[in-house]
């Protein structure tokens, strides 16, 4: 007889679909609450760079160019104008100090030395004829005063004797009146003659000592004009090296003009370019270094040229411990300049990042290595190496510092 089996509740098709509900619910709490919603993209690793944040000194510097140039450079500027009649040496020549490198020739300086050396001699002449007069006359009048003073003694006893005869009565008044008055207008008129040749020997003493003075100008006027004729040979004014010579034969030279420059050889210096934006930074006593012959060499700041053109201005830097050995004028090479002392501080590698987030963000690898985040970061200050990390990242974090420029806005890279 057949039995009445009781009914199952967890049948096959009814256990199916339990165990397809929970799948789906859980799919839908993955989905909803723990899923990865950010976006993604994939790259290779192999083609970019992953730097490591570190702790150390910050040192803030930048890095310049630098040109090697004598320590002393002298200007060769012509004293006087001419043509160039002979060129004795060629740029690139070591030249000793007083040795002719060109000669000039101007006529009118010539002939403006000889007019003044014709009115120095006409001067001259004109001092020993009024010498020569003064002595002349000073004999004459000297021949007119003995003269003069003979007359004026016979006079006197003429005056005298008639005087007594007078008293005597001897001789009538008249010719004792004659006697006096003779005597009284040959005194009167040595008095006359006396102040006559104080005069005219202080008055030719006036006149020689005037032509003295116009003599000795003249004179000097024509020591003038001879140095400038000297001028027209151009010489070495130090020893060095005759580094430029701008002028060739039959070429005219204006007075003033520059026609090279000697290079003093006894030392070198650094001619550094500097951007602008530095200018307020940089001033003498600013320490630099760079690299020659296999070592490193130590500069400093003696000068700082304030004109700024085409967004640059410039420094002369010289050797603190002398040039090195072999180093030679124009060459140039890479400065690390100095713009403050070392601090300690967190450094990321400086990379093409920067370009594309302006440093306010960067893609940090987390610990399994094969994604990188989105991170919000704050930097500091920068040199050639390093940025300094203010905010967001901490020493050993693996930051991507290559470009951005493929990976578009997405927040996880995928390795």
């Amino acid at each position: 007889m057949d039995r009445v089996l009781p009914k199952r509740f967890w049948t096959s098709q009814r256990i199916a679909f339990t165990i397809g509900g929970l799948l789906l619910a859980s799919l839908l709490v993955y989905s909803f609450l723990l899923a990865d919603h950010r976006s993604k993209l994939n790259v290779e690793k192999d083609k970019i760079t992953v730097s490591t944040v570190s702790e150390g000194p910050f040192e803030e510097f930048i890095a310049v160019t630098g040109v090697v140039q004598p320590l002393k450079t002298i200007r060769l500027d012509a004293v006087v104008g001419g043509y160039v009649t002979q060129k004795l040496v060629e740029g690139g020549s070591m030249v000793e100090k007083g040795q002719i490198l060109l000669r000039l020739e101007n006529q009118t300086l010539k002939l403006n030395f000889l007019q003044s050396e014709t009115e120095a001699n006409r001067l001259v002449n004109d001092l020993q004829n009024t010498r020569q007069r003064l002595r002349v006359e000073r004999f004459t009048l000297r021949r007119s005063l003995s003269e003069l003073d003979y007359n004026l003694d016979q006079a006197k006893d003429t005056y005298e004797r008639q005087a007594k005869l007078f008293k005597d009565k001897a001789i009538p008044e008249q010719d004792y009146l004659t006697a006096k008055r003779t005597y009284e207008r040959l005194q009167k008129q040595r008095e006359i003659e006396v102040e006559s040749q104080q005069y005219q020997e202080e008055n030719a003493k006036l006149q020689i000592k005037q032509l003295e003075g116009t003599l000795a100008r003249t004179q000097r006027n024509v020591a003038l004009w001879q140095q400038t004729l000297e001028n027209l040979v151009v010489r070495a004014p130090v020893s060095g090296l005759l580094s430029t010579m701008d002028v060739e034969v039959g070429s005219n030279i204006n007075q003033g003009q520059n026609i090279g420059q000697i290079d003093d050889m006894d030392g070198f210096k650094m001619r550094v370019g500097i951007d602008e934006h530095y200018i307020s930074r940089i001033f003498p006593g600013l320490k630099g270094s760079f690299e020659f012959g296999g070592g490193t060499h130590e500069l400093e700041i003696s000068r700082v040229y304030p004109e700024v053109r085409n967004g640059r201005f410039e420094v002369d830097m010289i050797f603190a411990k002398g040039a090195p050995n072999g180093i030679k004028r124009g060459q140039s090479s890479p400065i690390r300049l100095e713009l403050g002392k070392a601090s300690k501080a967190t450094l990321l590698p400086v990379g093409g990042f920067f370009s594309d987030t302006g440093g306010n963000w960067v893609y940090v690898v987390d610990r399994s290595g094969k994604r990188a985040v989105k991170r919000n970061i704050t930097l500091g200050r920068k040199n050639p190496e390093y940025f300094e990390v203010l905010e967001g990242l901490e020493s050993g974090d693996q930051v991507i510092t290559s470009s951005y420029e493929n990976f578009g806005n997405n927040e996880v890279l995928e390795f």
